[in-house]
């Protein structure tokens, strides 16, 4: 099924099929999100260096706690 295909199904739904879909895309949003965070501060993600830097400044004891 294409995009075209969708958009045209899409139009045919309930309201209340609409609002589930609705849900539906938000939660695999989230999975997506979720996963990309996740490889993004794994070793060797783009955002790994940040991780270690932040580390090294808590273990060195140069951070304040948050309130």
């Amino acid at each position: 099924m294409g995009l075209a295909e969708i958009d045209k199904a899409v139009t045919e739904l309930s309201r209340e099929e609409l609002a589930e879909l609705v849900g539906f895309i938000a939660q695999q949003d989230k999975l997506v999100w979720d996963e990309e965070l996740e490889h993004d501060f794994s070793p060797g993600g783009k955002h790994a260096a940040a991780l270690e830097k932040i580390d090294a400044e808590i273990d060195a004891g140069n951070f304040r706690p948050m309130p």
